[in-house]
Parts: C-alpha cells; structure tokens; sequence
C-alpha cells in the first residue's frame, strides 16, 4: 500500500504537473492559436458550411462499405466518449476545484479546441490504413508514423502506450464510477441505505454493466457504431431541454451567472477573497482539463474513430471535429455549468463534486426524487456509451502496438476493470483520468505542430474548390 500510495501521489503531483500545467496549457491555447491562423480561421470563417454539412446532414441516410463505418457513426461513436460525465460531472469539478472563472477557460479552450479536433481528424483520414481484416484504422499513432516517417515511430508507439492506459481511466473507470455514483443517490433520495448495501449495490451495477459492455464491445466498431447511433441524439436532446428549463426557470440569475465567470476568470479571489482558496493557476488549469475531458480536443483519441468513416475526403469529415466540439463543450457543458450557477445552489469550493451539483440544481425545478433519477438516468446512458468509444480507442492502440493478438486479452482486462472502477473511491479514479489524459496529448501535439502544412493544405485545396460551398 506504501508503494501505491507512493505511485499516486506521483501520478497527481510532478507527473500531472508536467502533463498539464507546463505542456498541455500552452499546446493547448498557443497551439490552436497557431493552427487557427494557419488554418485561415476556419472554425470561425466556416462555422456555417461546417454546421450545414454535419448537422445539418444527420438526419439523412447514410451507407458505409466493409470495414467502415457512416460519418455519423463516426461522430455518434466519438461524441460518445465525451458527451457525458465530462459535460455533467467535469464541468462541476472545474467550478468546484477553479471557481466560476474556469468556465471562461473552458469556453477559450473550446473556441481553439475547435480547429484542434479539425486538424487531428483531417490527419487521421490522410493517413489512414486497411488493416489486416480490412477495416480502416487510424489516429495519432498512424499519422505521427506515416507521416513523420518511420524515425519518429517511437513517438507513435509512445502516443498508443499512453491512450491505452488512458482509456482505464478517462473512458472506463469515472465513467463507471459516476454511473454508480448516480444511482446510489437516487436510490438515497428515497430511502436510506447502509454501507454494505451500498457496496452490494456497486458490485451489481459493475458486474451487470461488465455483461453489457462484453456483449456490444466482442461486435466490433459497427455494432459500437449502432448503438451510439441511437443513444447520444436521444439523450442530449433530454438534457438540453431539462437545462434550458432550470435556466430558464432562473432567468434572474443568469446575468449574475455570466458576471461571476468573466470577473473571477483572471482574478478568482475578486468574488469571495481567499476564503476559496482558488487561486488563478487553478482557474486556468481546472477549466483546460475539463475542457478536455469534455471535448478530448488534443488528446487525438476521436480521430481514432473518424478514421473508420466512409467518407469522400479529409476535410469532409474534419468539419465534423467543429461539430463536435461545439455541441459538447459550447452547448452542453455551458447549459450545465450556467444551470449550476444561475440556481443558486451551494458549491463546496475546494472539493471534488460527483454529479450532486447538478442534480440539485435540477432539483429546484423538478424536485428532489425526479432530478436524482433523471441524472442517474443520463448519465448511465452518457456514461455508458463514453465507456463504448474507449473501448474502441483502446483495442485500436493495443492493435497497433500488438496487432490482433493482443486485442483479445485487452478486451478482457476492460471488461474486469469496469467492475473495479464501480467499487474504487471517487479520487483515485479521476486522478488517474487526469494524469492519462494530459500524458497521452504531448505525442499528439507534436505530430499535430509537425504535420501543421499538411492540414493547411488540405483545407485550402477544399475550400479553393467552389463545388464544395454549395
């Protein structure tokens, strides 16, 4: 246990540090900075054209060849990895842990974040690959290889290594974690239950859940494709709506809501003091992890899903990246967070919330009981699907570090990990996530800054073409 303890206070101490404060902040903001000005501004000068041909095309019909996947699959599939515990539970924890303000960092990240998912899923489809089987593979690990060239395929092999141990945390065990965290305060809001029942309860769910995973993640990218196909319009439309009513509800609140995120952005004291004691460092580093955790815009991991997408060109489904980032993060997580803030109802600064922010603030709507099963509701099903797309993620890593042998064993130690992420202590389980998450994203951008031109010209070459606007 000293020897764990040791290993995690790592994990959340230099390690994170490193991972976040001093690489994924400024690769995250400078970068797509750099990569909006080389992209000519395209998540802003095209926003339009992007909408118009993603959303706008979901509701027709869609056909994919062997090995392939639809581009709303594909979306479906990605956006199921991030619309979730990071809109609902992440964007709680960026207040909770970096007050109002880091809201404002969440939006920034998300605004450059755009063009950052753009270039990853553009290079993924550029230099994608037929694998073995015939199915089409790709993401970081194949782009910083292939188009790097073969001396660089360390940092391929580094980018895999890292996503792989990711996804036991950031796609499986807070997911998990969160949906028994959910259920069991549910279960509180209508009677009270002793610790061991609640221990019984969590092995239920874990097992139970395992069996459902088993049964959809043993299908295949296609079956995946299927099931978040129908499960993340369903949702978000429902938890859109239901926000939109507390804020509305609230409407008194919001401008104090909005006054809160942009005067405690720079100077988080200026609110409360330093009875917080939420510092700017903070502020700035809680809003980009869970911009991240929400979007995974630089973490490269759903580009590893487009890559699967039949679709007539790079940029054509890079559009997509713009979708998604938009919907999860501008959308969702600020009707979450503004749902939060403009009801009133207590933050215990300082401490890392599950998904009890939230529900209270559903709760001054709708009461206590309907809010509880609404957000356990949500979340089983936000949560679950997140758990699908990393699962894809991870057998897509393992497959190129190992090939197809390895893939199995994978599939067994994430089926049994979900039971463990069901019964670990709340902390262990987002430290882990955090560490993962800011490690697996230095690779990433260093292929994304390398390969910078590439996605430049592709970008101009599709809009240079006037066929394409219309």
């Amino acid at each position: 246990m000293e020897f764990l303890n040791t290993i995690l206070d790592f994990l959340k101490g230099p390690l994170n540090d490193f991972a976040w404060m001093y690489t994924f902040l400024p690769c995250a903001i400078l970068g797509g900075l750099f990569l909006t000005i080389r992209n000519g501004g395209v998540q802003f000068l095209h926003f339009g054209h992007a909408m118009k041909n993603t959303v706008g095309k979901m509701f027709q019909k869609q056909e994919a060849g062997e090995g392939a996947v639809t581009p709303m699959q594909a979306v479906t599939t990605a956006l199921s990895a991030t619309v979730g515990t990071g809109n609902i539970v992440g964007t709680s924890q960026a207040i909770a842990l970096g007050g109002y303000g880091a809201v404002f960092w969440l939006w920034l990240a998300a605004l450059v974040g755009m063009v950052t998912k753009y270039s990853e899923i553009v290079l993924a489809i550029k230099f994608r690959e037929r694998d073995a089987k015939g199915d089409w593979v790709g993401g970081p690990m194949y782009y910083i290889s292939k188009g790097l060239g073969k001396k660089w395929k360390w940092l391929a092999v580094l980018f895999a290594a890292f996503a792989s141990l990711a996804c036991f945390g950031i796609g499986n065990m807070s997911q998990v974690n969160s949906i028994t965290g959910s259920v069991i305060n549910a279960v509180e809001a209508f009677t009270t239950i002793s610790t061991g029942t609640e221990m019984l309860l969590k092995w239920i769910l874990g097992l139970g859940l395992a069996a459902l995973v088993a049964i959809i993640l043993l299908g295949g990218i296609k079956r995946i494709g299927a099931v978040t196909e129908k499960l993340i319009p369903f949702m978000s439309i429902f938890y859109i709506l239901f926000t939109l009513v507390v804020i509305g509800t609230h409407l008194g609140g919001l401008g104090e809501a909005f006054m809160k995120i942009f005067s405690t952005a720079f100077t988080p004291e200026a609110l409360f003091g330093a009875s917080t004691g939420i510092v700017l460092k903070q502020t700035i580093i809680w809003g980009l992890r869970r911009s991240a955790f929400s979007n995974e815009a630089g973490l490269g991991s759903a580009a590893i899903a487009h890559a699967a997408a039949e679709t007539k060109g790079p940029v054509n489904q890079g559009l997509y990246g713009i979708f998604e980032v938009f919907i999860d993060t501008i959308v969702i997580c600020s009707l979450t967070a503004l749902a939060i803030i403009s009801s009133g109802v207590p933050i215990e600064f300082g401490v890392k919330p599950g998904s009890e922010l939230i529900t209270a603030a559903l709760a001054t709507v709708f009461g206590a009981k309907f809010a509880a099963l609404f957000v356990a509701f949500a979340l089983m099903l936000f949560a679950f699907s997140t758990v699908l797309g990393w699962s894809l993620y991870g057998t897509r890593c393992v497959q190129y570090l190992f090939g197809h042998k390895g893939i199995h064993v994978f599939q067994v130690v994430f089926i049994v990990v979900v039971v463990v992420g069901c019964v670990s202590p709340l902390e262990f389980v987002w430290d882990v996530a955090d560490t993962f998450n800011g490690l697996m994203a230095i690779p990433n951008f260093v292929g994304l800054f390398a390969l910078s031109g590439v996605v430049a010209a592709e970008t101009r070459k599709y809009f240079g073409d006037r066929s394409n606007l219309y």
